[in-house]
């Protein structure tokens, strides 16, 4: 049914949701809740707190190397301190649905 090029964004859109709404049900049970993080430019973005200037990359680079302040990680290691940074953080819409069908969130279980 997803190869169907008129049903397919629904369907899936319709699965990302049930997801969710299990993951939300199965945190709330263990003592915990689900934030979503949007995880647009958290490997761009310098985890440096002091930095956060942005660097560009491609896909296939796997080094963060921010020239402004220096830090050199692993790409993924720099994304994941920034949806760490971005829990601490109030989200507009916690906990609901992303405000658009085409916008991608992370689910972290605090």
């Amino acid at each position: 049914m997803v190869k169907n090029r008129h049903l397919s964004k629904a369907i899936s859109d319709a699965g990302w949701s049930t997801f969710f709404e299990l993951l939300t049900y199965k945190a709330a049970s263990a003592g915990r809740k689900l934030l979503k993080v949007n995880p647009r430019g958290t490997s761009q973005t310098c985890s440096n707190p002091a930095c956060g200037e942005i660097v560009p990359k491609t896909l296939a680079e796997r080094l963060h190397h921010c020239k402004h302040c220096g830090l050199k990680i692993c790409r993924d290691k720099n994304a994941s301190i920034n949806i760490e940074s971005a829990e601490a953080t109030p989200q507009k819409g916690a906990g609901q649905a992303p405000q658009t069908p085409t916008e991608r969130v992370t689910a972290t279980v605090v």
